[in-house]
């Protein structure tokens, strides 16, 4: 997707010298991150962790919760879902909805727009584009939920009580589809065949996204170049929001041009901060520290690009330990040795200064800035 960038930065890196994690919006730098985030929400009226408030008190999903609650005490990943979703306010959840508000009130009213329309805007954000940041949420609360079903077939004794795993994933599936359908319904409300459109392909876009990431194995992710990486990256992380933006301009009838930005603006800040998150076991760990992280994270990616693949099978080689078992504070520090991790902080910066420049032609407001201190805060490590 971007190969222009990646051919100019691999160019620095050169003539100068697997586990899966998710990147859910998490807090990667709480004191920028998590700043930038809690003054936006003040712009925007109000906390955005109650945004989909009226949907997880209903009388369906309680029931949900009650079966949930039996899952107290198993290792079954939808309980920490849960329970992060309600307690760990660091995980900044509901982080693109926040943004669909907040480019909302950045851009304002069109001025083509009807006098109804006008009429129906409290803060200068239209109910349409508020009902649209709720099913952002939804969405993507639904996918949070179903990724944490749990692969039988590498199921081991060691991850609990079989029928737990089983029941868990059974209530996995039924909570996640539940707020799935909420979200379609609510989008079906919105009466804008082009925002159906675009949510839709966002929708098949994250799953053709997870599913890619679920059907890699061990040897895919060690052939996976560059692009390959960009183009699952946008598939799973970026196309909701992106996506999501451009319906918002859509709803106040911004024309071509200021939907284009809007989507440039959500492709280029959830790039940006898949790069930072993937960034962090690298950024963060100290020498000799045991750091969890996915062979097909930005740095990992970018250093076997760099070393090309007959040195990193060496790598893997080496690091290995007397049981065959790789050892990944030796490998993080391998992948730190080279400039695996410099390409993955420039491209990192690269598309936070895209996503600035994005929104520049949008009038400068407190809305604006808090999308700029959001921007910038991905590029903080």
């Amino acid at each position: 997707m971007f190969p222009a960038t990646w051919s100019r930065l691999s160019r620095m890196a050169l003539s100068s010298r697997g586990r899966r994690t998710l990147s859910l919006f998490s807090s990667s730098a709480p004191s920028n991150w998590s700043k930038a985030v809690a003054d936006a929400e003040k712009i925007v009226g109000y906390p955005t962790s109650f945004m989909s408030l009226r949907c997880l008190l209903s009388d369906e999903l309680s029931n949900v919760a009650i079966q949930v609650k039996r899952l107290v005490g198993t290792q079954h990943p939808l309980l920490h879902t849960a329970r992060d979703f309600v307690f760990d306010s660091g995980n900044n959840l509901p982080t693109r909805g926040l943004i669909v508000l907040l480019l909302s009130k950045a851009a304002g009213p069109s001025h083509t727009a009807s006098d109804l329309l006008a009429q129906d805007t409290v803060s200068g954000i239209h109910t349409s584009q508020r009902n649209l940041a709720e099913i952002t949420e939804l969405i993507h609360t639904a996918f949070l939920v179903h990724r944490g079903i749990v692969d039988l077939k590498e199921w081991t004794v060691s991850d609990g009580p079989l029928k737990d795993m089983e029941f868990g994933n059974k209530i996995a599936v039924l909570s996640g589809d539940f707020l799935l359908a909420n979200a379609c319904t609510g989008l079906a409300q919105l009466n804008n065949t082009k925002v159906v459109e675009l949510i839709s392909s966002a929708i098949g876009d994250v799953v053709q996204g997870i599913y890619n990431e679920n059907t890699s194995n061990t040897e895919q992710e060690n052939s996976l170049d560059v692009e390959a990486w960009e183009e699952h990256t946008f598939l799973s992380h970026g196309a909701l929001l992106a996506k999501s933006c451009q319906a918002a301009m859509e709803l106040a009838q911004h024309d071509k041009e200021a939907q284009r930005l809007a989507y440039t603006f959500g492709k280029h800040l959830s790039m940006g901060h898949k790069l930072n998150s993937d960034l962090l076991p690298f950024v963060k760990s100290s020498a000799g520290e045991s750091a969890t992280f996915s062979f097909s994270a930005a740095p990992v990616v970018f250093h076997r690009q760099i070393v090309g693949q007959e040195r990193w099978s060496q790598q893997l080689q080496q690091v290995k330990t007397r049981r065959n078992e790789l050892d990944y504070s030796k490998l993080l520090a391998a992948v730190k040795s080279e400039k695996g991790v410099s390409t993955a902080m420039d491209l990192c910066c690269y598309h936070g200064n895209k996503a600035l420049e994005a929104i520049q032609t949008f009038p400068s407001s407190e809305a604006r800035s808090a999308l700029e201190n959001i921007a910038s805060a991905i590029t903080k490590f």
